[in-house]
């Protein structure tokens, strides 16, 4: 090898555990808010940001393993994510279209936090 292809395979291995790194504390984070709330909408948008996380875990251990397969595996479950983000988001709409009162006062409470920060 080459000190060139070298020196971009240590670059590359670095980059990747620097990304598991940042994929880490970004899930940590989330966590935090999808266990924090305080609405359910804050929820579901912090659900589907655990999958995008999980996206890049995917990706980025296919990556460090030169396994590739998992890049398709990815692309599959950001497929999933997105179709469990609508259906989240179907829900949230027929419990407000259905008169819930808990979802209506999380919108009225988001409403005034919205009306309070401008």
């Amino acid at each position: 090898m080459s000190s060139l292809e070298n020196f971009s395979s240590q670059f590359l291995e670095f980059s990747v555990h620097i990304a598991l790194g940042l994929l880490t504390i970004s899930f940590v984070v989330i966590v935090i808010r999808t266990v924090k709330g305080p609405s359910l909408p804050d929820r579901v948008v912090a659900l589907d940001m655990l999958v995008a996380v999980g996206i890049g875990f995917i990706a980025a251990i296919g990556v460090l393993t030169g396994f590739y397969l998992y890049i398709d595996i990815a692309i599959t479950l950001g497929l999933v994510g997105f179709l469990a983000t609508v259906a989240f988001a179907r829900f949230v709409l027929n419990r407000g279209l259905a008169g819930d009162e808990t979802i209506m006062e999380e919108v009225e409470e988001s409403i005034e936090r919205r009306k309070a920060g401008q």
